[in-house]
């Protein structure tokens, strides 16, 4: 069984769903400290002027640990703010008028409490919208063992995974053989060879929030998160 354990991001890029599409589950791991100036609360929308941030705002604490699952949102008509700035943006890509109610609908009823819920929001109707069929599952459910990698290994052995996936960057604190006392192989993904699509506004950019993929091609969007190589 394949599985990914990562932190939730708000409108994630195309490699996030490609990630979650390539395993069987993926676990919400967002017990994890919340950290400023991330991809939590915050991702691109490309503009006729470049990118620019659509952030949630949220409450931060400070220098105390604070977990990204208690991240309260600090704004109530944010979501409303924020589906306009998409509108504005992609009203003129060949999708819009026909994905806009459905978008719409999405932006009026994220209207939770935490960065957490709101992500999960997105995520999942995301993920049916491109016909990913990863169960969700959250690291709340789990009595997990201290450390880093150890909590990681630990959820690998409660769900009986064979493999875990995680990103490149992984490498440089992950400890992998612990996972393979335990006979669990680590893949590292590669954000490799993804192919350009139809996008307004040039030079074509990779990095920007998935609502530019599913504006720009529709149905067809699942198509792209697979790679040429």
């Amino acid at each position: 069984m394949k599985l990914l354990i990562t932190q939730s991001n708000y409108i994630p890029w195309k490699g996030y769903f490609d990630n979650i599409r390539s395993c069987d589950v993926f676990v919400v791991f967002d017990d994890m400290q919340y950290t400023r100036r991330d991809w939590r609360n915050r991702n691109y929308i490309k503009t006729n002027q470049g990118l620019k941030w659509l952030t949630v705002p949220v409450e931060v604490k400070g220098k105390y640990f604070q977990k990204i699952n208690e991240t309260i949102v600090s704004e109530k008509n944010w979501n409303t703010n924020h589906w306009q700035q998409v509108k504005h943006c992609y009203s003129k890509a060949p999708f819009f008028k026909q994905l806009e109610s459905w978008v719409e609908e999405l932006y009026n009823t994220a209207t939770f409490e935490t960065i957490t819920a709101i992500n999960v929001h997105f995520l999942k109707a995301i993920c049916q919208f491109l016909e990913i069929k990863t169960a969700f599952r959250d690291s709340r459910e789990f009595d997990l063992k201290e450390g880093k990698t150890e909590r990681l290994v630990d959820i690998c052995k409660k769900l009986g995974a064979t493999e875990y996936y995680t990103g490149p960057a992984a490498k440089n604190y992950m400890e992998e053989d612990l996972f393979t006392a335990e006979n669990i192989s680590v893949n590292y993904f590669s954000y490799d060879g993804y192919p350009e699509y139809q996008q307004m506004h040039s030079p074509f950019e990779h990095g920007v929030c998935i609502w530019d993929l599913i504006f720009n091609m529709g149905e067809k969007s699942k198509n792209f998160l697979v790679k040429n190589i």
